[in-house]
């Protein structure tokens, strides 16, 4: 595949999912979800919460990119939570696993093709700020594209006027009315619920101490491998987005605890009925 992603390949992904969308009560005509969810490491449960789903395995949509990470189901699931017809990512395919960096973004530019305008995006992240604990929920409230900076942005290239202009505005990348529903929830449920700046790195090896020391310095809160190339593209496409970081390690400054992935999934564990009572809030306020 060439490493910019053409509107006929979004377009061919897009129709394959509509046809198998069909046959759904949820989602026959003038019914086709308008919110989309992407579930990180460890983090899939959501989705088995979802009523009446109908799935699609990744690696049967064209040009879709197939997870390749433990913990990454690798499914699209359609279905209803909270009344709302729902596409969700139960998994996602990173930079690291080889794709072109214009390969990650194409998820979302097929949630926009079918009509989707609000996405909700989450990941497992390691703790930067030396208050996070595993298990905490961090509200994304900004992102530092480390990726980006270094020239890896998935709109590089020839620029689709379909969806967006060239030089997208990425001063409020997170939606703040979905931010001020997010903080609603969290204290009606009674969830703790973090704020911070996530920084998108592009991995797969975790970060050095004095990784770890830069980015406290400048200003980050939790650290990971995904989420910054995806809201980059749904924000170019106009795309409302909420962030949410499930702080699965703490951050090791000092060089004496190892990380693992193992780690990560085991948090993801504890993280998932709080992600679920959130995103369900959140949902029910949309």
């Amino acid at each position: 595949m060439s490493e910019f992603i053409t509107l006929a390949q979004i377009d061919e992904a897009a129709q394959a999912i509509r046809a198998r969308l069909g046959p759904s009560p949820y989602v026959g005509a003038g019914h086709q979800p308008t919110i989309g969810l992407i579930l990180g490491s460890g983090l899939g449960g959501l989705a088995d919460a979802a009523e009446n789903p109908q799935i699609i395995p990744f690696h049967e949509i064209p040009n879709w990119p197939v997870s390749t990470v433990y913990g990454h189901s690798g499914r699209l699931v359609v279905g209803k939570l909270e009344d709302q017809t729902v596409l969700i990512m139960q998994g996602r395919a990173h930079y690291y696993e080889g794709y072109s960096i214009s390969q990650t973004g194409l998820p979302v530019r097929v949630m926009k093709r079918l009509g989707i305008e609000t996405m909700i995006v989450t990941n497992a992240a390691g703790g930067v700020h030396p208050d996070f604990e595993p298990g905490d929920l961090m509200l994304i409230t900004d992102h530092i594209n480390m990726i980006g900076m270094g020239g890896l942005s998935p709109l590089r290239g020839p620029n689709l006027d379909e969806f967006g202009p060239r030089f997208p505005d990425m001063s409020q990348a997170y939606n703040r009315e979905l931010l001020a529903l997010a903080r609603g929830v969290a204290k009606e449920l009674g969830l703790g619920l973090h704020e911070g700046v996530y920084t998108g790195l592009a991995g797969p090896s975790f970060e050095t101490p004095a990784d770890l020391r830069f980015l406290r310095m400048i200003g980050s809160d939790a650290v990971g491998m995904s989420t910054v190339p995806e809201v980059t593209v749904a924000r170019h496409s106009g795309m409302r987005v909420l962030g949410i970081s499930g702080i699965s390690n703490k951050a090791n400054l000092d060089g004496n605890t190892v990380t693992s992935h193992e780690e990560v999934l085991e948090a993801g564990r504890v993280l998932v009925p709080k992600l679920t009572a959130l995103i369900r809030g959140v949902l029910r306020g949309i």
